[in-house]
């Protein structure tokens, strides 16, 4: 409950606040800068870090030591989240957006200057793996806030819609950092791993700015002026609202733990071992073309999830992950560059970025305002923990198995997701739109 009168409730569910764009796009800038910084790591640790960082002479020892330090970053996610979800449920959204925002362009461009092994040995790695937890507390305070207040100031039935816009920042983080990659990969030196995170740098200034100019959560100033905030949001969330976080858990799992196969994994199978599929430049396409129509894609399923509920866009967005797993190594396996291009846009722009666009308005709606960013934090980022090491899981399951085994893997997610979104309730069905349309109808 609010102290939001009936009027300005009626002028804010159909209009939203006078900042609504411009805090989804400034939300939308810091979430593509936080994806450009981790997902940048992921290719460089696909691609550069086994021989940068880990001295290992068989290049599959290399990948997953590269793997696993990737995995730690999401490891300290929930941790991040935690701290996040508590600070921007207590004193506000924005002052977590900044910090987040500071603390990983910082730890981003000190990878850029990082040694390697052949200078300083094991000390290299021990660095390197250092960062790697700073990023991950500073990514997992991120999402929570910039969702949130994009989500608190968007018109009550265009929410979809407009917290798809800062979740296109998945994509476009993705698509920047494959750009930097896709003209360094032709370097004959360091620089074509240090480049894309010393270039960071430039991004940081721009979405700092953007940021600082975003105002406060209208719903978090309400409910801070009726004494409505929590004392301790995160006890809160986990005493009256744990089974909504774990169900937002399995729901997530399904698309980062699909999304990480794909952006993660599959870059090391396509371009890596004595025998390579095809030039790693190939599977870089992919990843620019898939991420360049996944930026619409996200907000479009956001906006569609407005228009039919969130819980029918996720059932079938979990269920065609599940379907693509064996048919995604067959279109790579083929080597084909219009097929293995074909696969990321399946895989990415159609399956996952319907699960991301739906996300931000369904996690949401699933809290109240005064535990929505510890409740949402905790979930998403849980995930993300779990998630981040199924590179280095997928990786060890193809020892033994092959490429079945990680197809396997990729259907495993799907079906996880799929139960948790059977057993999550809609959000925005029939009866929660025609409840605004009265609000706005002044009835």
């Amino acid at each position: 409950m609010t102290t939001t009168t009936p009027a300005s409730a009626a002028t804010r569910a159909k209009d939203g606040s006078p900042d609504k764009l411009k805090t989804a796009i400034g939300s939308a800038v810091g979430t593509t800068i936080e994806n450009y910084d981790f997902l940048a790591y992921g290719t460089a640790a696909a691609l550069y870090f086994g021989d940068a960082f880990f001295n290992a002479e068989d290049p599959v020892v290399g990948v997953l030591l590269g793997f696993l330090t990737f995995g730690i970053g999401f490891a300290m996610r929930p941790l991040g989240g935690i701290i996040g979800g508590y600070l921007g449920d207590k004193y506000g959204r924005k002052p977590v957006l900044v910090g987040a925002l500071l603390i990983m362009g910082f730890a981003t461009v000190l990878i850029g200057f990082l040694p390697t092994y052949a200078q300083i040995g094991v000390w290299a790695p021990i660095l390197l793996t250092l960062i790697r937890v700073i990023q991950g507390l500073a990514f997992g305070a991120e999402w929570g806030g910039a969702i949130l207040m994009t989500f608190e100031h968007a018109p009550w039935k265009k929410r979809g819609k407009y917290t798809g816009i800062p979740q296109a920042g998945v994509p476009l983080g993705l698509l920047l950092a494959n750009i930097v990659f896709l003209f360094s990969v032709g370097l004959d030196n360091e620089l074509a791993w240090r480049l894309p995170f010393l270039l960071s740098a430039v991004l940081i200034v721009a979405g700092l700015i953007i940021r600082l100019k975003v105002s406060e959560s209208p719903e978090f100033e309400e409910a801070k002026a009726a004494g409505e905030l929590e004392k301790n949001p995160i006890l809160s969330v986990i005493k009256s609202d744990w089974r909504n976080v774990l169900r937002a858990i399995g729901l997530r799992l399904a698309e980062s733990g699909g999304f990480y196969v794909i952006v993660t994994y599959l870059l090391s199978y396509i371009s890596g071992g004595d025998e390579p599929i095809a030039d790693r430049s190939v599977a870089l396409t992919g990843l620019v073309i898939a991420a360049t129509l996944g930026v619409a894609a996200t907000i479009l399923f956001g906006h569609l999830g407005d228009k039919v509920g969130r819980k029918p866009v996720y059932i079938i967005g979990t269920s065609a992950l599940i379907l693509f797993g064996f048919p995604l190594f067959g279109l790579v396996n083929t080597g084909s560059a219009v097929l293995i291009v074909i696969a990321y846009i399946i895989g990415l722009t159609l399956i996952h970025d319907s699960l991301a666009g739906t996300q931000g308005a369904w996690f949401s709606e699933l809290f109240p305002t005064a535990t929505r960013n510890s409740g949402a934090s905790l979930g998403y980022q849980f995930s993300a923990a779990i998630s981040g090491f199924i590179p280095l899981i997928a990786t060890a399951v193809a020892i033994p198995l092959g490429w079945g085994g990680v197809a396997l893997v990729y259907m495993g997610c799907g079906a996880i997701g799929l139960i948790a979104a059977l057993l999550t309730r809609e959000t925005w069905g029939k009866k929660q739109r025609a409840e605004v349309d009265a609000i706005i109808a002044g009835k």
